[in-house]
């Protein structure tokens, strides 16, 4: 059978002189809920903590007829509220400043001296946490106009028209490069533990570069990209001509190429070439990968090799396990990607041209 609850209402009560701290309320709920006719032991098991606990807040509140810790009791506090406000109002401004660069900052113009993990433990009073940072392209001013005015001229397109555009990129893919979701099991002490230890290989043991191209309903063939840098003539030569120019008619009239602004892409001879044959290109904005659904298509092809029962250990073995399960990609999870196009356009409306979670 539960116990009773000390109700919002007799808390408030017995706060209304000021704000309290986590331990004053939680004296006050020991206080209420043993007037309740609650033993020492009930309060515990209610509240999760132990009854010598429950035992000193009742015998302080019996004796000094407060919910306030006495006065000199523990160490006393290293800053005061203005202190933490300033701490506080400084993060804001600069999210990547170190606890030690806010420790000297709080010493240069309050001078207080704390330490750094003090720092830490004032900012996560307000629900500031040290996180990894998301990552995401260097995007100036003109960049985010860019992607601004791009998601406001296309942002009413309909998934059917996204439909007749066909997604390109290149992409490459290395034999033992991280993927950033690596994670080993160990015990305390044990982090430079020869078990525990994930080897580098330079330049990832080697690596493949492919390209392909994603619609809805249909993709091309994967090609691999050897012999050496690609270049712009290579880029039509060899791509362009091969897959690009034959599958524009499974499309129609209504057909657009999407490609970004990498240096094959814009080049002389690719533009006139695009011009002779009669394609249209939708160019995105420079830094702009959240607008290409094939960035996602690639990280499950990179899965997908990876889940593989043996893993490739020579460049041709990649290059093999890559085209296999370009295949086996389900056309369902393409499609599916390539429907989020005006989702992404809204997000990017919405952060005024900034990064998105895309």
């Amino acid at each position: 059978m539960p116990y009773p609850q000390p109700t919002e209402q007799s808390v408030r009560v017995q706060t209304m002189e000021g704000n309290v701290t986590r331990e004053e309320e939680r004296a006050i709920r020991v206080c209420t809920m043993s007037d309740s006719g609650l033993s020492q032991r009930q309060v515990a098991q209610q509240l999760g903590i132990s009854c010598s606990t429950v035992c000193r807040i009742l015998r302080r509140f019996r004796e000094t007829g407060s919910n306030h810790r006495r006065r000199g009791q523990g160490r006393p506090r290293a800053t005061s509220a203005i202190d933490d406000r300033f701490l506080h109002l400084a993060v804001l401004r600069n999210r990547f400043q170190t606890g030690i660069q806010l420790r000297n900052r709080l010493r240069e113009v309050r001078h207080v001296d704390i330490s750094d993990s003090t720092v830490r433990r004032r900012l996560n009073q307000y629900g500031l946490r040290a996180r990894r940072p998301a990552i995401g392209p260097l995007l100036t001013r003109e960049h985010r106009g860019a992607r601004l005015r791009f998601s406001r001229e296309y942002g009413l397109w309909t998934v059917a028209q996204w439909g007749n555009v066909l997604f390109t990129d290149e992409s490459r893919f290395t034999l033992h490069g991280p993927d950033g979701r690596e994670r080993v099991w160990r015990r305390a002490g044990e982090r430079f533990a020869a078990s525990t230890v994930a080897s580098r290989v330079p330049f990832g043991g080697g690596s493949v570069m492919v390209w392909a191209g994603v619609c809805l309903q249909a993709r091309t063939e994967l090609h691999i990209v050897n012999g050496g840098t690609l270049t712009g003539v290579r880029y039509a030569e060899d791509i362009l001509q091969q897959y690009v120019v034959p599958f524009a008619p499974f499309i129609g009239v209504s057909f657009r190429l999407l490609h970004d602004n990498a240096r094959p892409h814009t080049a002389q001879a690719v533009q006139q070439y695009l011009n002779h044959v009669g394609i249209r290109t939708l160019p995105i904005p420079a830094r702009s990968p959240d607008m290409n659904p094939l960035e996602h298509v690639w990280d499950v092809l990179g899965r997908c090799v990876r889940a593989r029962d043996h893993a490739p250990t020579t460049l041709r073995e990649l290059e093999e396990a890559l085209t296999v399960e370009w295949d086996n990609i389900p056309q369902e999870t393409i499609d599916r990607i390539i429907s989020s196009m005006p989702t992404r356009l809204e997000d990017i409306r919405r952060a005024r041209g900034g990064v998105t979670h895309y």
